[in-house]
C-alpha cells in the first residue's frame, strides 16, 4: 500500500503543478477565463482537465483492488498510472514526444484492468 499512497500523492503534486502552469499562463497572456483561443493555454487547460477527469476514478478503483489483490498488482497499477499521467501531461504541453498517446494508453489500460478486477471481486470471483 505504501507505493499506492506515494503515487497518489505524486499525482496530487502533478495536479498542483498543472494548476500553477495555468495560473502562470493566465497572467502572462492576460486570459482571465477559458483558453482565450490561445493554443498554448488550451493545451495547459486540457492537460489539467484530463488529469482531473481520469486520475480520481483510477485511484479509487486501485484502492478498491487493494483489499483483494496483492502488493504487486496494486503497486504495478499505481506506478503505471503515475507514469502515464506524467507522460500525458508532458505530451500535452509539448515536452514529451508521443507522451500524450503513451499516457492515454497507459491510463486506459489501468482504468480497464482495475475495473475488471473490481468487477471480479463484485461477482465473487476473487475472495480474500
Amino acid at each position: 500500500m505504501p507505493v499506492f499512497f506515494v503515487c497518489a500523492g505524486l499525482i496530487g503534486v502533478l495536479a498542483a503543478i498543472l494548476t500553477m502552469n495555468i495560473a502562470r499562463l493566465r497572467g502572462k497572456k492576460k486570459i482571465n477565463f477559458g483558453d482565450g483561443g490561445d493554443p498554448e493555454m488550451l493545451a495547459a487547460v486540457r492537460a489539467h482537465a484530463n488529469l482531473i477527469e481520469f486520475a480520481p476514478l483510477c485511484l479509487l478503483l486501485i484502492y478498491f483492488v487493494s483489499d483483494f489483490y496483492g502488493f504487486r498488482v496494486v503497486a504495478g497499477l499505481s506506478v503505471v498510472l503515475l507514469v502515464a499521467r506524467v507522460l500525458h501531461a508532458g505530451g500535452m504541453l509539448g515536452l514529451v514526444p508521443q507522451g500524450r498517446f503513451l499516457g492515454a494508453l497507459g491510463t486506459t489500460l489501468v482504468l480497464a484492468a482495475s475495473s475488471v478486477l473490481v468487477v471480479m471481486v463484485g461477482l465473487g470471483l476473487k475472495q480474500f
